[in-house]
């Protein structure tokens, strides 16, 4: 019922604000009603249930019977009709659209929405003109245009600000530099102004690609549907002005509309493409700088956390590399699922025993590392045998029978200096890898150092 009352109240006071906004021979230049319902059945999929499109085709009706000449008669039910096409064939295409593309990783397919706001417009104009002729007084074909070009424009300026609309989660440091794209945009629609003729609303559309390029899609969605409507109005005004002594025609007005559309959807494309690009990068670079199974870093990760960390010159950086001893019996015990749950269990045994005061990763098969900064080598070597002792006195596994391990560990530890921390890392990496490999050859269940071997009581 809640959700019903909205509807109605919105369909309302969207039906208002259409009305106002009335230019040559009552026929609205800008409809917003339509297109920002579509998107909200688009964008809210428990909406999309026949009761609730009634409740907006009865809304229409209602401001259609208290305020319009027409009442609600034929043509008032023919053109509230032609809106409920719009928003129902909108709405139900993007919808599939979505459920068809579930794997895509834009939160839209702009051309996609293109093509469905044309269809959409086309079916709304041949319902809304035949309605109309009578009213207006006027014959189909120019009702026909007036109605697709008003649909097609306001479609594609609004829909795509819709389903993309969010709140911004942080506001992040201003840079003046940040506003440089928005700067550019409003200079070349004043410039579209100063210098006029039919060329002059493209002059935004440079600008409107800089700012699909450096700003997220909603951002870019918003620009351009102010863009496209402040053009609109500045065109129908003659503040951009096609003949010096001509008043604005219907003609140039159905071109204007079509050719800002046209135009206005490219950055929202190319603003798509560096969004679902800008993910795909980011879900490439988590599998590489994560293991998922365990949890942890992947070395490759452990590499690039280090490098965003400031390390002071005067610290030291230990890097320890674990490895499981014969954990192929685990293997062979537990079956190989069993046995990556336990390598999951001991790679979140190893981190809950590292804390703050270090990074984990898994570099091989049972094979971690964990690399802290630390104030001496004895401080890391506490850290090893505190890690060395979690594990041995930790049980793993399921059931009721758990299994103990032991790690073999082998770790080096440098001054930080003025060495880049990849290098040093590596460098670390495999001085450590070689310690473990005695800790293996000496019995194993031990830490070994360059300077210290240390076998467990």
């Amino acid at each position: 019922m809640r959700d019903a009352l909205v509807l109605f109240t919105l369909t309302l006071l969207l039906h208002f604000l259409g009305a106002m906004l009335r230019l040559v021979q009552e026929l609205s230049f800008f409809w917003p009603l339509n297109a920002v319902m579509a998107g909200i059945f688009a964008r809210y999929v428990w909406l999309n249930r026949s009761y609730f499109y009634a409740v907006c085709f009865a809304a229409m009706l209602v401001y259609d019977g208290l305020t319009s000449r027409w009442g609600m008669g034929f043509a008032s039910l023919l053109i509230n009709f032609s809106n409920i096409v719009f928003i129902v064939t909108l709405a139900q295409l993007v919808l599939w659209d979505k459920r068809r593309a579930d794997s895509m990783p834009g939160p839209i397919n702009a051309l996609n929405l293109f093509c469905f706001c044309l269809l959409a417009a086309l079916l709304c104009a041949a319902v809304g003109a035949l309605g109309s002729v009578d009213v207006e007084r006027a014959t189909f074909v120019p009702q026909l245009a007036d109605w697709f070009s008003e649909q097609f424009s306001t479609a594609v300026l609004i829909l795509p600000f819709i389903l993309t609309l969010t709140l911004p989660s942080a506001l992040s440091g201003f840079r003046f530099r940040q506003l440089l794209p928005v700067l550019a945009l409003v200079l070349s629609i004043a410039l579209g102004v100063a210098v006029g003729g039919a060329g002059s609303i493209t002059f935004p559309l440079p600008a409107l690609i800089w700012c699909a390029v450096r700003y997220p899609l909603p951002l870019t969605c918003l620009l351009t549907f102010l863009t496209g409507i402040g053009e609109i109005l500045l065109v129908a005004n003659s503040l951009i002005h096609f003949s010096p002594d001509a008043r604005m025609q219907p003609w140039q007005l159905f071109s204007t509309r079509l050719g800002i559309a046209a135009m206005l959807i490219s950055p929202v494309i190319v603003a798509s493409s560096v969004e679902a690009i800008n993910t795909l990068v980011k879900q490439l670079a988590l599998r590489a700088d994560f293991d998922f199974q365990t949890r942890v870093y992947s070395r490759s990760g452990l590499s690039e956390a280090l490098k965003r960390q400031t390390l002071p010159a005067d610290k030291l950086l230990t890097v320890m590399v674990l490895d499981i001893d014969g954990f192929k019996r685990v293997n062979d015990a537990l079956g190989h699922e069993g046995g990556d749950c336990v390598l999951t269990q001991f790679a979140q045994q190893v981190r809950q025993l590292v804390g703050e005061q270090g990074m984990v990763a898994r570099i091989g098969g049972e094979e971690f590392a964990v690399a802290a900064v630390v104030d001496s080598a004895q401080q890391g070597y506490l850290l090893a045998e505190k890690i060395r002792h979690g594990v041995e006195s930790q049980p793993f596994g399921t059931g009721q029978n758990p299994i103990h391990l032991t790690i073999s560990l082998g770790l080096e530890t440098r001054e930080v200096g003025h060495a880049r921390i990849t290098e040093l890392f590596n460098q670390l990496l495999l001085a450590a890898d070689d310690e473990m490999v005695k800790a293996k050859q000496s019995g194993r269940n031990q830490i070994c150092m360059p300077t210290l071997t240390e076998s467990a009581p």
